[in-house]
């Protein structure tokens, strides 16, 4: 599965949480065993850093930077208004339809794209990240894994990762795996969530959104939760009660100031980032009912399901349209330039692609899709510096590591070539392939010892995490 190419979200991805937690599973015997007279800062960085790699390898993720960045943001936000922590927040964004987000030990904050494409705030989106960022600052999980004394990395992964998976067969998977007392430990008590309640919601509103934004992301995930009848959404999971605490969280708002309580909320970043996820990879029907504006995001949004219709002439009408709205948006002359590469138009993807580049040079997706134009007209240099240019943004991205890789080969840099397909496959997690690329390399490493260096302590690294699973 594509992480940085454009993919629609398919039914393969509802199972992508219980194929990473099987794979803990079949891990977890051999796994280096640590005992825990009580889980350390050290531990929970470690763990939270496994769990990372896990994550990343086994999920595809949103690096798109119109999304990333949001929600990179939207963190850094509500982490200013926390207590200093040990560590650095970091955030990924899965994707994936389930209405759930967590964080874990370590400082690791994950959002679904499922949750993102449903809230209907910015606040919405705060007041559940607040929620799950107390849950670490508190180390609630970390005082459940105490609780195990001894047990193995791999099972620690798996009762976090049985965390984040909530029901479904991911959590059946993780909590069939555990003994009673470490499948205790997939569920917060009624304590914890109330106090990452009260501590949430304090972050909240010192970080300036309005209070009630935790309460009306609660109840879209109940409303969900109703509309769905038996398929509870995996959040309400391993968050119950959530009724019940909805009037708790709402007694304590009336008590805060009315200038506090009245606060508004600009979402306007939101709703660029909401047109994306659906224009990408919502029900088409649906998203088609949600782009009927004359707006140019509602046009570019139109245009990029009409494209993933193969309705080429529709979808060439709405992002004319939507240009013609906005011709100095650059996400919508991305968007219009990736349909024209996509649909063989180089010429106009290469002017729609470098106009977008102009307005935002932070725009690695758009730098990336004109590094391929370049290397499928055989402008192999420029096509190299741009593809090294989107790693300075997104280092660990496997698919620019190949194309990049592909890009040298064909040029004749064998060495650099075998790096960049090495890279590729370690941060897929491809480790039999990386293996063999990397013995390319070595054989190759006189023609790019600094290169190769570099390779070779990443390629050391992820062994030893390998190693430890």
């Amino acid at each position: 599965m594509s992480r940085f190419r454009i993919a629609p979200l398919s039914r393969a991805l509802g199972m992508a949480l219980a194929v990473l937690l099987a794979w803990i599973l079949v891990l977890a015997p051999c796994a280096h065993a640590f005992y825990f007279g009580g889980v350390t800062l050290k531990d929970e960085k470690e763990m939270g850093r496994k769990f990372d790699v896990l994550v990343r390898s086994s999920l595809p993720m949103v690096q798109d930077p119109e999304i990333s960045d949001y929600v990179k943001g939207l963190v850094a936000r509500i982490a200013k208004a926390i207590p200093p922590q040990p560590f650095a927040f970091q955030t990924g964004v899965i994707l994936h339809n389930a209405m759930n987000a967590f964080a874990v030990p370590g400082g690791y904050v994950y959002v679904f794209t499922g949750l993102l494409m449903h809230f209907e705030s910015e606040a919405q989106v705060a007041g559940v990240l607040c929620h799950e960022l107390a849950h670490v600052t508190q180390r609630h999980v970390a005082s459940r894994l105490e609780r195990a004394q001894l047990v193995t990395l791999g099972s620690l992964l798996l009762a976090v990762a049985g965390i984040a998976a909530g029901g479904g067969a991911g959590g059946a998977i993780a909590t069939a795996s555990l003994s009673a007392g470490q499948a205790a430990m997939l569920n917060y008590s009624r304590a914890d969530e109330t106090e990452a309640d009260q501590v949430g919601l304090q972050y909240l509103v010192k970080a300036g959104y309005p209070p009630s934004g935790m309460v009306g992301g609660f109840k879209v995930l109940r409303q969900k939760s109703w509309m769905s009848g038996s398929r509870v959404p995996a959040y309400l999971s391993t968050h119950p009660d959530i009724g019940d605490r909805i009037n708790g969280i709402g007694a304590r708002i009336q008590t805060l100031p009315g200038a506090v309580q009245a606060r508004a909320c600009d979402d306007a970043r939101f709703k660029r980032m909401q047109v994306l996820l659906w224009g990408r990879h919502g029900d088409p029907s649906q998203a088609l009912q949600r782009f009927r504006g004359q707006d140019a995001l509602s046009l570019m949004g139109r245009g990029m399901v009409y494209a993933r219709l193969n309705n080429v002439n529709e979808a060439a009408r709405s992002f004319e349209a939507a240009m013609a709205k906005d011709p100095r948006d650059p996400l919508v002359l991305r968007e219009a330039g990736i349909f024209h590469y996509r649909k063989g138009d180089a010429t106009r993807a290469g002017l729609l692609l470098g106009q977008a580049l102009q307005k935002d040079p932070r725009d690695y997706m758009a730098k990336y899709f004109l590094a391929r134009m370049l290397d499928d007209e055989g402008r192999r240099p420029q096509a190299q510096a741009q593809y090294r240019d989107v790693l300075r943004y997104v280092p660990e991205e496997s698919d620019v590591h190949e194309s990049l890789g592909k890009s040298y080969g064909a040029g004749g840099r064998q060495g650099l070539a075998y790096v960049h397909l090495c890279y590729a496959a370690i941060y897929a997690h491809r480790k039999d392939l990386a293996e063999r690329h990397f013995g390319k390399a070595k054989a190759l490493q006189g023609q790019n010892p600094q290169e190769f260096r570099r390779l070779e302590a990443v390629y050391k690294e992820r062994k030893e995490i390998w190693k430890k699973l």
